[in-house]
């Protein structure tokens, strides 16, 4: 095993391809790995890093390629599809184990596997980007301050648009309405159900309750056991989300969701450079205590894909760094509220 080799699977998606910019601007040590033979092979070409074609399904093919490395950075979601073969091949390699997901259900599904990897003696962490980087050092910033707290509220609003992984994740939770963590269970409510104004500093925006992936990862880095987390809408997209929950079961069914998702990959790959450079990220966070105290937080960062670049690849240093904690670890569990900070350009106020 190549104890500073970093293995970026899914590399030449919208994702994995800005993350594996940051890894050359960096100048570390990777192999670039995924399905797509044709695509890997362009990639190699216009990065000079060596390349490996695998398909998850191989597990003979998925070791070898583990075993050449430290640690994984894997990018190829939805993760709920993708996420069990790389960990359990993890397990099996003793590779370090991280993902870009934002889906609560992937992180409940790595934690079950936080025992094995202790005994492993490897780290399992989901969610090193965007989703959920800044909201989970947000989440645990705020618990610091108010140690008794048992609310949780977080909110966030970006610009730039999203890239056709990020719209094919959001299309396979259509139809199930959104999720909440109340007394430390999840509890399903309607899309659009509960609606919040925000005030994210320089801007005031409203926000509807979606299941993001901090019900899962703030509850563990917190232990706050009612946590509901709000992304910044308009009032169109309010009024379609409340429509949508008449027609659940028609957009539970596969071959909508596959017919949906045919039409986004007619889209743009993701963002331009311009609008990554442009734009900006900002979320607001508040937590109460059963006495009636309160704090309030918010921070501003770079565009959710720009972030995620920067923050998947800070932790992958840490990693072959050997700056890591073995088992199951959300990202201000293993570095702390300040993780954050650390991404020039971030405020926290």
């Amino acid at each position: 095993m190549a104890i500073d080799t970093i293995i970026i699977y899914g590399s030449y998606g919208y994702t994995g391809r800005l993350i594996v910019e940051e890894c050359r601007r960096r100048g570390l040590t990777v192999i670039l790995s995924g399905r797509d033979s044709r695509q890997l092979a362009e990639q190699g070409a216009e990065t000079g890093y060596p390349v490996e074609s695998v398909a998850l399904a191989d597990t003979k093919a998925l070791h070898a390629l583990l075993e050449k490395g430290a640690m994984v950075i894997h990018c190829a979601g939805p993760f709920q599809f993708t996420a069990r073969q790389m960990v359990e091949a993890c397990l099996n390699t003793g590779t370090h184990y991280t993902d870009i997901t934002g889906e609560y259900q992937v992180f409940d599904r790595i934690f079950s596997y936080d025992e094995a990897a202790k005994k492993k003696g490897i780290m399992l962490m989901p969610g090193t980007g965007f989703d959920v980087v800044p909201s989970d050092c947000l989440a645990l910033h705020l618990k610091e301050k108010l140690p008794t707290a048992t609310s949780l509220q977080m909110a966030f609003a970006s610009s730039g648009g999203f890239s056709r992984g990020t719209a094919k994740t959001m299309v396979q939770g259509l139809g199930y309405g959104s999720t909440i963590r109340k007394e430390g269970s999840y509890v399903t409510i309607k899309t659009a159900e509960k609606v919040l104004d925000v005030d994210f500093g320089p801007f005031n925006s409203k926000t509807v309750c979606i299941p993001w992936g901090d019900i899962a990862t703030a509850w563990r880095s917190t232990g706050i056991p009612n946590i509901e987390v709000y992304a910044g809408v308009n009032n169109r997209a309010i009024r379609l989300l409340k429509v949508s929950n008449f027609i659940n079961p028609l957009l539970r069914q596969q071959w909508v969701k596959n017919f949906l998702q045919r039409q986004i990959d007619n889209r743009q790959p993701g963002p331009s450079a311009e609008k990554l450079a442009a734009a900006r990220s900002y979320l607001w966070g508040r937590v109460k205590d059963e006495a009636g105290n309160e704090m309030h937080a918010r921070l501003q960062t770079l565009n959710g894909y720009a972030l995620t670049a920067k923050t998947s690849v800070l932790i992958a240093e840490k990693i072959v760094n050997k700056n890591l904690k073995h088992g199951f670890q959300t990202p201000a569990m293993a570095y702390g509220s300040d993780l954050i900070m650390e991404i020039p350009g971030t405020t926290r106020t």
